[in-house]
């Protein structure tokens, strides 16, 4: 039962990875690793190995831009923004959540 529940975890994060993304870069901008450590901060685990090609497919839909900044702490820093096209897909997204999270509270009544 164990190993079921780790699966249904993971392939629930998947489906909110992009949206979660989103979220956090409306608040303001951020480098990968920075996303990634606020998305553990929230149980949602990210290896790089996903993040880094759903940041390079997000900035290629138009969702995100980047620029790079230089960093006190090693090299430079790509810095992570949402577009008007990523805030666009946001609020699709928001919609989306809101009816899916109701029609879920819905069933579990």
């Amino acid at each position: 039962m164990e190993k079921m529940t780790e699966t249904n975890q993971t392939q629930m994060r998947r489906g909110v990875l992009e949206y979660s993304i989103l979220l956090i870069l409306s608040k303001g901008d951020e480098y990968a690793s920075s996303i990634i450590q606020k998305l553990k901060d929230v149980n949602i685990i990210i290896a790089e190995g996903t993040a880094y090609p759903l940041l390079a497919r997000l900035k290629n839909l138009g969702m995100l831009s980047y620029r790079w900044e230089e960093s006190m702490q090693g090299p430079p820093r790509k810095y992570y923004t949402i577009t008007e096209g990523g805030r666009c897909q946001l609020a699709e997204l928001d919609m989306v959540w809101t009816e899916m999270s109701m029609a879920i509270a819905e069933l579990k009544k």
